[in-house]
This record gives C-alpha cells, sequence and structure tokens, in this order.
C-alpha cells in the first residue's frame, strides 16, 4: 500500500530553524546543499521557492530533509503553510529540490590525517547532528585547527558553541594529537 508523499516538522535547537522531512529523497548521495541566499531555479528550484518566502534566511537540503531558517522577528505561524506549500510544489510537479547547475564541492586531494578526520565528521558527527536539523562540512586543517561550516540549524544555533567544542573538538583531539582546536567559519 502506497502512502504517498509524506511531510512532517521537527523542532531544532535553533528556535529560528525548523527541519522539514519528505517521505522522498531531497538529495541523492552523501552531499548537502545550503543556502544563505536565493539561489536561480536552475541551481535549487526548492530553494528559489523557499527564499520566495518573506522572512526566509536560510535553507539547507540533506537527503530527507530541509531545515529553513526564517529571521528572528518573523514568527513559523505566519510562514509555516507557505514553507509546506512550496515543498508540497516542488515534490508534486516532480522537480528536484537540486537543479541541474548545482555543483556539490569536490573535495581535494588531502593527507591521511584529513581523510581520518574527514570520516569521523562524515560517519558518527554528521549523522547527529543531522537529526537536529544541521550539519557540520568539513573546510580544512591548518596549524593544527579543523575548519568547520556549520549549516542548517546548527547556523546561529544558541547551543552550536558548545557542540563544537565539547561534542566535536573533545573527539577529534582525542583521537589526533595534533589537531588543537576546531573553529566554525
Amino acid at each position: 500500500m502506497d502512502l504517498g508523499f509524506r511531510l512532517h516538522a521537527e523542532r531544532t535547537p535553533n528556535p529560528d530553524s525548523i527541519k522539514w522531512v519528505v517521505s522522498e529523497p531531497m538529495i541523492e548521495g552523501r552531499f548537502t546543499a545550503n543556502f544563505s541566499e536565493r539561489p536561480s531555479r536552475e541551481v535549487s528550484p526548492l530553494g528559489a521557492a523557499l527564499f520566495g518566502i518573506d522572512g526566509v534566511e536560510g535553507v539547507f537540503f540533506a537527503s530527507n530533509f530541509a531545515t529553513v531558517t526564517k529571521r528572528s522577528d518573523v514568527e513559523w505561524t505566519e510562514i509555516a503553510q507557505p514553507i509546506v506549500d512550496a515543498i508540497k510544489a516542488c515534490f508534486g510537479s516532480g522537480e528536484s529540490a537540486i537543479g541541474p547547475d548545482f555543483a556539490p564541492p569536490d573535495p581535494a586531494s588531502e593527507g591521511e590525517v584529513v581523510a581520518r578526520i574527514r570520516a569521523i565528521l562524515d560517519e558518527e558527527i554528521r549523522p547527529a547532528v543531522a537529526m537536529d536539523g544541521g550539519d557540520i562540512v568539513f573546510a580544512g586543517f591548518r596549524d593544527g585547527v579543523v575548519e568547520v561550516y556549520m549549516q542548517g540549524a546548527c547556523s546561529g544555533c544558541p547551543s552550536s558553541t558548545a557542540t563544537l567544542k565539547q561534542g566535536i573538538e573533545a573527539r577529534l583531539r582525542d583521537e589526533f594529537p595534533e589537531v588543537e582546536g576546531v573553529v566554525a567559519l
């Protein structure tokens, strides 16, 4: 029995972000997409539609969810229904959240330590953070400091500093003596 398209909202630790979980893939593969401004329809049809809603200031897509971040002066009761309508319209029309002009990040050639740092982030940290509607993306490793991008609900979240220092940094320092710290870009 096919129950069709399903959508539900989940609160995140960031009061200005809600995770919208869908029953169909938002993105194929292991990459994510983060937009802090309106993308073109060719890059992200759904992202363009969501940014067309007054008050939306961030959109993050992962495998089966979209995290939408609003301006703090806007109430969820004002924009929740237009967000639901945009997501349903995208999937109802057969469009994808990501368009043909989207280019996922291409990891540069990396050494063994960077490959192991990425593996811990991808296998341990990112799945836990995704449960709260966000993502932690590796940006670099320089002079003992791991640089990451905090996306989705993690961007601007009141508890993101604790997650970064007590969670991610502690885990990486336990594993790698060469890691002296972790910073969000």
